[in-house]
């Protein structure tokens, strides 16, 4: 006998753009339910795929259209109290064209590992970097 889960499931992305000096994209986000640095990426909507998602929210963000994007995971987190789980598909590439350009939730900017110590990240990024990292560099 099967349960049912008496919970909502927000889907959103991440997506982490690599450039083979070791830098990577960032985005350091002022909005207060996620403030600090992290990855850009975003919700998906109802007529959207995961990976279709992750392409606009890219250039919603950075400005950048990614291709060849990678998946990489699934990172997760849970809201028990208010009934709400969190799946977000995590994506990498080092395939992009375009200007880098800020979107409306923050500044976006190519950083190198040593240079993450400079800046308050948000929640979890220091194990979601190293999950994106994982068999690059």
């Amino acid at each position: 006998m099967g349960m049912k889960l008496n919970e909502r499931v927000i889907l959103t992305n991440m997506c982490m753009v690599y450039r083979a000096d070791g830098s990577f994209l960032v985005e350091n986000r002022t909005k207060s339910d996620w403030p600090g640095l992290t990855f850009p990426g975003g919700h998906v909507k109802k007529d959207e795929t995961m990976a279709s998602s992750v392409v606009r929210e890219m250039k919603e963000e950075t400005g950048l259209t990614v291709s060849q994007i990678e998946e990489v995971g699934v990172y997760e987190w849970n809201e028990p109290s208010q009934g709400i789980r969190h799946v977000a598909a995590l994506y990498r590439t080092n395939r992009y064209e375009g200007v880098l350009i800020p979107g409306d939730e923050g500044d976006v900017f190519w950083i190198t590992p040593p240079r993450i110590a400079d800046y308050p990240l948000s929640t979890d990024m220091d194990k979601l970097i190293a999950i994106m990292r994982r068999g690059i560099f």
